[in-house]
């Protein structure tokens, strides 16, 4: 197969496969989305979903958290890990919503990056997920999948979110990026491996993940 074979190949099959992508992290809004992201970081979906709702609870608005203390907020997020950081981060961020932004999540790259504990990858699911504006957020699954498919090197999120980029279709990064992951955590996952299951890589695969798994 030639790349661009490789590439309508693997969207083919993920688009069968998830015609109808489901959202990882329950939200609400662009505000509730962007805490659920940020807590996101080094922990699992699913513990965040555990925990967002205990939070929400008790402040689910700007307003709402920045009555809260930093030490409140990281008693309640505790469990998703680095909770020093987020709770500094979430109280940090509802602040200059409310002093910049009119309590407003900013649709723009630059202003949400220069949020705290805010990086390129969060503001690019906020972007795609609750603005539908075109972007590509790398996560772990990502980054894995792409290397494994010969579409990127692996080296950095930098570049293999580049390579994506450059490779599919902009009208297609908002589903592509959300079937790539589910895909990951179902038929590509980092252990457990099983090459049968993972149609895309047992495909299109780059020939070194295929010898190493075979070997």
């Amino acid at each position: 197969m030639t790349k661009k074979e490789k590439v309508a190949f693997a969207m083919e099959t993920l688009e069968k496969l998830y015609p109808e992508i489901p959202i990882p992290l329950d939200h609400k809004d662009p505000y509730t989305l962007l805490i659920a992201v940020l807590l996101s970081a080094q922990s699992t979906d699913v513990r965040v979903n555990q925990i967002t709702p205990l939070l929400f609870a008790r402040a689910s608005t700007p307003v709402e958290m920045v009555k809260l203390t930093v030490e409140e907020i990281r008693d309640i997020i505790r469990p998703v890990g680095l909770s020093a950081m987020k709770s500094k981060g979430i109280h940090g961020l509802s602040k200059i919503l409310l002093e910049k932004h009119q309590g407003l999540v900013p649709q723009d790259f630059e202003a949400l990056e220069a949020l705290p504990a805010v990086g390129h990858k969060t503001a690019s699911v906020v972007m795609a997920q609750a603005f539908g504006v075109p972007a590509f957020p790398v996560d772990t699954h990502i980054q894995r999948l792409m290397y494994r498919w010969g579409f990127s090197n692996g080296k950095n999120v930098v570049q293999t979110e580049r390579d994506a980029k450059r490779l599919f279709p902009k009208e297609k990064w908002n589903d592509l990026h959300l079937q790539i992951i589910w895909y990951g955590r179902e038929y590509s996952p980092a252990r457990g491996w099983d090459i049968e299951k993972d149609i895309i890589t047992k495909t299109i695969g780059r020939k070194s993940v295929l010898k190493a798994y075979y070997k």
